[in-house]
């Protein structure tokens, strides 16, 4: 782990990364690849200490409210988030000018700031959502090594719904020869129903491998699924998309179960959803006259 003093913190589409790196260890993570010009090894967590105090002072001089996201690129509660609470400080400002928050997570660390996902809420909007990969719990720990299952995941997410948090899942990647199954997205969606999820963000099923993060899971293919590195070598080459071949089949799944359950799947009304700020003090002012 190391520290840095960043020059700024939100991207045009007001997201933001406090850290650089991560150590959940998921055998495809795409944040590995080369394009993202990593200069240390993706483990040693950078962490940018003043942000804080450049996002106090971005919203500051904001004229109009907005949801911050955060979490696409790099996890907000990995491991050293525990100690060094950036998100939560991130968060806690957040909440003191009035902002909404769309925060992405794999970790039940997440409910540790429950009261000030409260606390947005009730004045604006504030959606967790979590990515849920690997029904199987024995086969998640080898997907995602070191951080908590689907199982403890899917807890979390009844933990904020029954708290008033509106959630949504990432639904991706789905690894082919590996969980491209009828029982494992059977079991996730039944997870999803439970858990009243709004919506799931799926595109369709399959990863992407690129020059970084494929070398690394064809060397985590190697260690736990001895010859499906061949397998998919042969079927896949250097290809970017990666389609499960049984795609059509499990999107057919998906869909169905989703509309039955009222969950929403297509993928750009979720992110419409997650982009709004609720403008709650004109609905209010409305419904008093």
């Amino acid at each position: 782990m190391h520290f840095v003093d960043a020059k700024g913190i939100l991207s045009a589409k007001n997201g933001m990364n406090l850290y650089r790196g991560c150590t959940h260890g998921c055998i495809y993570c795409d944040s590995r690849s080369k394009c993202y010009q990593f200069t240390h090894d993706f483990e040693d967590i950078e962490v940018k200490q003043n942000a804080p105090e450049l996002l106090e002072q971005t919203l500051r001089s904001k004229r109009k409210k907005c949801m911050i996201g955060t979490g696409a690129m790099c996890d907000p509660y990995m491991h050293c988030e525990k100690e060094l609470r950036l998100t939560r400080r991130c968060i806690e400002i957040i909440e003191r000018y009035g902002f909404g928050l769309a925060i992405q997570t794999k970790s039940d660390l997440v409910l540790r700031d429950l009261d000030l996902f409260q606390k947005i809420q009730e004045k604006a909007k504030c959606v967790v959502q979590m990515t849920l990969t690997t029904y199987d719990e024995a086969l998640c720990k080898i997907v995602e090594p070191n951080v908590c299952t689907t199982k403890k995941r899917f807890e979390t997410l009844k933990i904020l719904q029954q708290n008033g948090i509106p959630t949504v899942v990432w639904l991706s990647p789905i690894l082919p020869f590996i969980n491209d199954t009828e029982e494992n997205i059977e079991g996730i969606l039944d997870y999803c129903i439970d858990a009243g999820v709004y919506g799931i963000i799926n595109f369709g099923m399959g990863m992407t491998l690129r020059e970084g993060d494929r070398e690394y899971f064809y060397a985590a293919l190697d260690k736990h699924f001895p010859g499906l590195k061949e397998q998919f070598h042969h079927k896949y080459g250097y290809a970017y998309q990666i389609a499960s071949s049984q795609n059509a089949k499990l999107m057919k799944l998906f869909h169905k179960k989703c509309r039955a359950h009222g969950i929403v799947d297509n993928v750009e009304e979720v992110f419409q959803y997650l982009s709004t700020f609720p403008q709650k003090e004109q609905y209010q002012q409305l419904w008093l006259f």
